[in-house]
């Protein structure tokens, strides 16, 4: 219906239990706050209250670092099997109401809102496509995902994340490049170099 605005919902992951970092990574501090808050603190500025958090590993304290940011909070007793199913974790909560999701990591805290509106911007609305982040030679988180590729979202499991839905409807993708989102959190020297480039 002409007018009508689309609902873009995006799932922020936070589930990760962190094995290389060595403690709770989205509960260091970047840019005076948690990790895990500075990356809802973006969604929330795109997304406002279509932004759900899914946790997992320590959920007790990354909803404590997020309280008032996340529009919902979800907890997926699965996370130890992986991104995956975080990711079918939040699309079944959220496909109902939504038209596209946009799949986020909260360990990729260069992510800026600019970015997200690009991906917003260059979906026409089509159900069949695919707005995917091109950096370092890949493509890969944030990604669009319009509303036919809900069903093999909500099915996804293990530690595989979408890359092959990515890889299976390769001709729908499309791709915004945007080089910082080649830096995400695993070690506490990623850490340490972002916050201290010198």
């Amino acid at each position: 219906m002409a007018g009508v605005v689309p609902d873009i919902h995006a799932i922020i992951l936070a589930a990760g239990q962190s094995k290389r970092f060595g403690r709770v990574k989205l509960l260091e501090e970047f840019n005076g706050q948690a990790l895990v808050r500075h990356s809802l603190d973006i969604a929330r500025s795109v997304f406002h209250g279509n932004s759900w958090l899914v946790t997992g590993h320590s959920a007790e304290g990354i909803e404590d670092a997020a309280r008032g940011l996340a529009g919902h909070v979800l907890y997926n007793p699965e996370y130890a099997q992986g991104m995956g199913s975080s990711i079918a974790c939040g699309a079944t909560a959220c496909s109902d109401c939504a038209d596209a999701i946009v799949i986020m990591l909260a360990d990729q805290p260069l992510i800026s809102r600019s970015h997200l509106g690009s991906l917003v911007r260059r979906w026409t609305g089509a159900a069949d496509a695919i707005i995917a982040t091109e950096f370092a030679g890949i493509l890969g988180p944030p990604v669009l995902f319009g509303r036919d590729h809900f069903a093999e979202l909500c099915a996804l499991r293990g530690d595989t994340g979408a890359k092959q839905i990515l890889e299976a409807h390769a001709d729908a993708v499309n791709s915004i490049r945007f080089d910082p989102a080649a830096v995400d959190i695993d070690t506490s020297e990623d850490l340490a170099r972002l916050v201290s480039p010198d």
